[in-house]
């Protein structure tokens, strides 16, 4: 199960993706939003990590308008480890070096199929470990 968020600028790529995904047999969470009335997007990180948080998800997805400030106020949250991908490689280095655990795409600058491919990059992708998890330790050390 996947768990997805958006604010005002990503609303649209947020109803294209939930839609590849549940092609794909995904079960999706969409936590919003569902038009073009402007909200806040560090609210919707957290309603994001809430639910990411709790074990029940393989990850989450945050969309705004570039993608910067919600992978920003994700970052912000201890634990999140919230990559903004603007294409296939960040995507797949994102889980193999990072394992990340939530990403982050723009919906004003990035189209739908390049959308729909980062995504799968980043769910064919698998964490790579060994250093990779010192690093991710030390990450979290700077979270203290």
């Amino acid at each position: 199960m996947i768990v997805m968020g958006s604010d005002h600028g990503a609303y649209e790529l947020k109803g294209v993706l939930k839609a590849y995904l549940e092609s794909q047999g995904k079960e999706v969470n969409d936590l919003g939003v569902y038009d073009a009335t402007s909200v806040d997007y560090p609210d919707i990180a957290e309603k994001v990590w809430n639910e990411v948080n709790t074990g029940k998800y393989e990850f989450g997805i945050l969309l705004c308008g570039t993608g910067i400030g919600i992978s920003i106020a994700a970052n912000k949250i201890d634990g999140i480890r919230c990559a903004l991908v603007l294409n296939e490689y960040s995507a797949a280095k994102a889980k193999q070096h990072n394992n990340a655990n939530v990403i982050a795409m723009g919906g004003r600058v990035l189209g739908p199929d390049l959308a729909k491919s980062i995504l799968d990059a980043f769910m064919n992708a698998e964490f790579e470990g060994g250093r990779h998890q010192n690093r991710i330790d030390k990450i979290h050390a700077l979270e203290k």
